[in-house]
């Protein structure tokens, strides 16, 4: 069985290894792929292995003996779904890994938001507080979030996760999910939660129903003092509505992990707005994380070779 990994250097940067996979068949890996070179490396494999490589239509036609395509994440939209299916094409992916570590990064974000840790420690070591009349300072608002509302759009493992964790600091938690959730928490439309909540935090899937969620209508409803986090797909966000509404005040920040073109382009208009954080796509990448992506990525190949498919999509 020939197995080509499209993109395996993201997974496996700095200590995590592949040679796991060598057990399922003959392994051919590259740190990275363009749509060119995805269409002619895929042509002799029975299996791709892709983490966000593009396997388009193109690439599905021009591979006789594709079998699996292995996607090392749990969203697909890399993978063109429908084409795969025309030829008979399993798809897998790995639902379950960096639950713990995304909700971990939205907190990261929100606390960074609240107290700006890393700027006033840098005002300390600049000797500001050596100069310091006072016992303390600050140079931005120190925000609590108890008492305050989380508003998480999306209540899969890791929406659940963050809902934990915002109850945990002692705030209320609504949700909108396509389905409403067992227990007590209230569930209730987005335009609501958008009017409502102190903090919002996009945790649904890019689909064609929610591509362009956050936009220009739905951001004049959120408060003045409201933060936007977005760590699940750049897609969800018009990124020029979400500029202009930080740049006319009309939410306090936003800090997204993700953007709808990545890397991000130069022109991107949220890398000049205001009270804007961006960080390079590194929810899911903690070492645990990738670990534990890259052992269900192997053993989906594994069962797949044994006859036993799983996580297929």
């Amino acid at each position: 069985m020939k197995i080509v990994v499209l993109d395996g250097r993201t997974l496996a940067a700095d200590g995590n290894s592949w040679e796991g996979l060598r057990a399922c068949g003959d392994v051919e890996l590259h740190d990275r792929s363009t749509p060119e070179e995805v269409i002619a490396r895929a042509q002799a494999a029975d299996v791709v292995i892709t983490n966000k490589a593009v396997v388009s239509s193109a690439a599905i036609q021009c591979a006789p003996r594709l079998q699996l395509i292995a996607v090392s994440a749990t969203g697909y939209d890399c993978v063109d779904v429908a084409a795969a299916r025309l030829r008979g094409i399993a798809v897998a992916n790995v639902p379950e890994y960096g639950t713990a570590s995304v909700a971990q990064y939205v907190f990261a974000l929100l606390l960074h938001l609240c107290h700006r840790v890393g700027l006033h420690a840098d005002a300390v070591q600049a000797g500001e507080w050596t100069k310091s009349p006072d016992f303390c300072f600050w140079r931005t608002p120190q925000q609590e979030l108890a008492g305050k509302t989380l508003g998480i759009v999306g209540f899969g493992r890791i929406g659940q996760r963050v809902a934990d964790l915002g109850r945990a600091c002692g705030m209320e938690v609504l949700i909108h999910a396509r389905q409403r959730p067992r227990g007590p928490l209230p569930t209730v439309s987005l335009d609501e939660l958008f009017a409502r909540a102190d903090v919002i935090t996009l945790h649904c899937p890019l689909t064609p129903a929610t591509n362009g969620l956050v936009h220009r209508e739905r951001l004049q409803r959120v408060k003045p003092t409201a933060i936007l986090i977005n760590t699940a797909r750049g897609g969800l966000v018009v990124e020029a509505d979400l500029a202009d509404a930080l740049n006319r005040g009309q939410l306090a920040a936003a800090a997204v992990d993700v953007v709808s073109r990545e890397p991000i382009r130069a022109d991107n208009p949220l890398l000049t707005a205001k009270n804007c954080i961006i960080t390079p796509h590194i929810a899911w990448a903690t070492r645990e994380a990738r670990a534990r992506l890259l052992a269900a990525t192997i053993a989906n190949v594994a069962n797949f070779r044994a006859g036993k498919p799983t996580n297929l999509v």
